[in-house]
Formats: C-alpha cells, sequence, structure tokens
C-alpha cells in the first residue's frame, strides 16, 4: 500500500493507469492508501451494484452527475447531483442506476481493507455469482436476494 503524497490526480488520470470493468460500470482509481481508497465511477443506465455490507469500512458516494435509486439499511431513498451518500460501515446497501442517462460518481472508502485488490480481481469479471464469490473473501458480503 503507498503512503499518501501530496498531489493531483488529474482528470482522466488513474493510479497506475489502472481503469476496471465492474459488471459494467467503469471504475477509475484516483488515491489509495491503507487509511482511504478513493475511485470515480461510472454507471450506464440500467447498471448496479446489488445489496451488500462492509464489515470493516464506511464507504462515501459524493453524485457528481445523475440520480441513483438505493437501499439503505432497508429503506428506499434516491440520491441526485450534489448529494453525499453515507454507508456506515454494516449497514446494507445497494445502488442502483434506474435512469436512461449515465450517472456519474466520485466514491471512497474509510479503511481501505481490501477493496482495492477486490476490485482488481473483478475486473472484467463477467459472471456476477463470481464476483460475489471473490467479494466474499475480500470483506464485501452480498446479501442474499428478497426471497431467497
Amino acid at each position: 500500500m503507498m503512503d499518501l503524497t501530496a498531489g493531483i490526480t488529474q482528470t482522466g488520470e488513474s493510479i497506475d493507469g489502472d481503469v476496471w470493468d465492474i459488471l459494467g460500470q467503469t471504475y477509475v482509481p484516483k488515491q489509495v492508501t491503507e487509511e482511504s481508497f478513493s475511485w470515480h465511477a461510472t454507471f450506464p443506465p440500467g447498471t448496479f451494484v446489488p445489496p451488500h455490507i462492509h464489515p470493516t469500512q464506511d464507504e462515501f458516494i459524493y453524485m457528481l452527475d445523475g440520480s441513483f435509486d438505493l437501499v439503505l439499511g432497508g429503506e428506499e431513498a434516491i440520491a441526485n447531483t450534489g448529494d453525499l451518500i453515507r454507508l456506515p460501515r454494516n449497514i446494507p446497501h445497494g445502488i442502483f442506476n434506474k435512469t436512461e442517462s449515465d450517472v456519474t460518481c466520485f466514491f471512497w472508502v474509510t479503511p481501505t481493507g481490501k477493496l482495492y485488490d477486490l476490485f482488481q480481481k473483478i475486473n472484467n469479471v463477467g459472471d456476477p455469482e463470481e464476483v460475489v464469490r471473490i467479494a466474499a473473501d475480500h470483506e464485501v458480503n452480498f446479501l442474499p436476494p428478497d426471497g431467497a
């Protein structure tokens, strides 16, 4: 893990040139240390992250453009451009782009835990069941679908 250095990560730049495709979403890592990890994300229409829990991290999403439908601790919510979504550890949450436009946002977690490694491993993995399996080994626990 890198130490935090002063500087600017320019538009279009990422850590080590990485750009990840996570089930149709584009994640561009911007900063990573042991204490925090941040990335820019683009969610095309119809893409989502199903309900899951981070048992060791707090997560934040700043909405740059667009609208997310959310499930937060069992309650439905909507976040729009300019909103900050706060996702404390151990609170189930799901993120859905149900609009006809891309959603762009900026995520960060603290501490980093195993999330950076998870994204590297699930880059271009097209099978959601395989993503769920790998995630369980990286401190992200996906919840079973309703009624399962």
